[in-house]
């Protein structure tokens, strides 16, 4: 079960530097990534763990936008780094990324709203997708299989700040939470990571 822990201090820092880098430019361009927290501290808790929940579906394809057409929702880019708990970029990271649509549905014939894609010489990624919907006894969130190079795997989801449904959603954990921005007809997202050194 996820901790009920509050956020680290951390945590709470790199939410809230993403969001006043983001609040602090109106010259906010949709195709750019959302600022990440430049800092680093060593000995930062890693990312929690979660439950992978019952949709996980191996053998995504590897793409950096699960955008297709027809796709209904509100655009969203999720941006952000994954760093070990040293400070140091992990180049390479894997992430395998599934959620819900709009209306709160998995597609589980096929792979929409699927996909993996690899950090950069930084750690740095860049997801295209959209807002997920809700379901039942869930609030909105997304899931995400990271694997570093060589290293020990973490499954954990995403949450999205100022949801009703995260009082009552038991699996959610304050210290998941993303930084949002939403301008332009399009959410902005950040999220930095954190492996075991």
């Amino acid at each position: 079960m996820a901790s009920s822990s509050p956020p680290t201090p951390r945590r709470r820092l790199l939410c809230a530097a993403a969001a006043a880098a983001v609040l602090g430019s109106r010259r906010f361009a949709v195709a750019q990534p959302l600022a990440t927290t430049p800092a680093c501290a060593p000995g930062d808790a890693p990312t929690e763990t979660q439950t992978a929940g019952p949709y996980f579906k191996p053998s995504s394809p590897e793409r950096a936008s699960l955008l297709e057409p027809g796709l209904a929702g509100e655009r969203l880019v999720l941006s952000g780094r994954v760093l070990t708990s040293d400070c140091r970029p992990v180049a390479r990271a894997l992430l395998d990324v599934w959620q819900a649509d709009a209306d709160g549905a998995y597609d589980n014939r096929g792979f929409r709203l699927r996909g993996h894609l690899f950090t950069d010489a930084d750690g740095r990624y860049r997801l295209e997708t959209i807002v997920p919907g809700l379901y039942p006894g869930r609030t909105r969130h997304i899931h995400v299989k990271l694997q570093p190079p060589g290293g020990r795997g973490l499954t954990t989801q995403l949450y999205f700040p100022d949801e009703a449904g995260n009082r009552r959603d038991g699996l959610f954990d304050p210290s998941l939470l993303v930084a949002l921005q939403r301008d332009a007809g399009t959410a902005q997202a950040g999220f930095d990571f954190v492996l075991r050194a």
